[in-house]
Parts: C-alpha cells; structure tokens; sequence
C-alpha cells in the first residue's frame, strides 16, 4: 500500500513531467515563430522560464521528502499529448491555430495542477502551498494565452 509520503512524491514528479513537457512546447513554440510573431516569443520564453523555475521547487520538494526525482517529460497520458500536439502544429500554422495549441496545452498543465491540490493526494501543507503558488501562476499563462487567442480574427 501507497504511504502519504509516497504519494505526495509521485504527485510532485507528475507536476515535474508536466512542467519539463511544457517547456520543450513552449521553448519549440519560440523558435518556430515567424519574426512578426516577436511579441509572442517573449510571452511563450517566459512561460518556459516559469516551468523551469516550478521544476526546480518541485524537484527540492521532492528531494527533501526522501524521493528521487523525475528529470524527463511524462511518457504517456492526455498531458503528454496535449504538448505533442501543440509541438506539432508550430510549422506553416497562423498566429490563432498556434495559440489554439498552446491553449490545449495550457489547458493540460491547469488541470494537472487542479488534480494534484485534491485532498485525495494528501500532499503536506508545505506542498500544498507550494502547488497553489505555482497554480496560480500556471493559471495566469493560461489566462494570457487565451486573451490573446480570443484576440485573433
């Protein structure tokens, strides 16, 4: 049977797959845009540089409760694909269908993150408030990338 501990750390590295898919979407997204797509660089670069940041909280949570850490992408699931998805509509795609992508994984991540705060994941206080915090950063992406989804014509 699964302890507490073991669950709170299978949770986080979940959270740690996620963020490192993430920024592989984000950080492929940079790069495959068009130079009149500038503004969105700086958007889709910080957002990676988000994740990176969320990887390593994850990771010292994770570290600091006796677990060992996730360092790759998450191999299966609805997540993963989101990104792959995402990842793969970068070339000849406009402006709107890349930010459509870029949604459904922004999508993915906030649902990850909603899942992991359930009571059922038992996750300590000090994690919990570690999650919400990045949660509510998450949620922020996701709202940009919407905005400015909704803003195409």
């Amino acid at each position: 049977m699964e302890t507490t501990t073991e669950k709170s750390i299978e949770v986080l590295n979940d959270l740690i797959e996620i963020n490192n898919d993430r920024i592989d979407g984000f950080d492929r997204a940079a790069k495959e845009l068009d130079a009149s797509d500038s503004d969105l660089k700086g958007i889709f670069e910080q957002f990676a540089s988000d994740s990176r940041r969320n990887v390593q909280e994850l990771s010292a949570a994770v570290g600091q409760a006796g677990g060992e850490v996730e360092t790759g992408n998450s191999a299966t699931g609805t997540i993963h694909r989101a990104w792959l998805d995402v990842k793969a509509t970068f070339s000849g795609h406009d402006r709107k269908s890349i930010l459509e992508e870029c949604e459904r994984g922004e999508d993915a991540i906030k649902k990850a993150y909603r899942d992991a705060l359930s009571p059922d994941n038992g996750l300590s206080l000090q994690h919990s408030q570690i999650v919400a915090q990045q949660q509510q950063l998450i949620n922020q992406g996701h709202d940009t990338i919407k905005a400015l989804r909704d803003s195409q014509v």
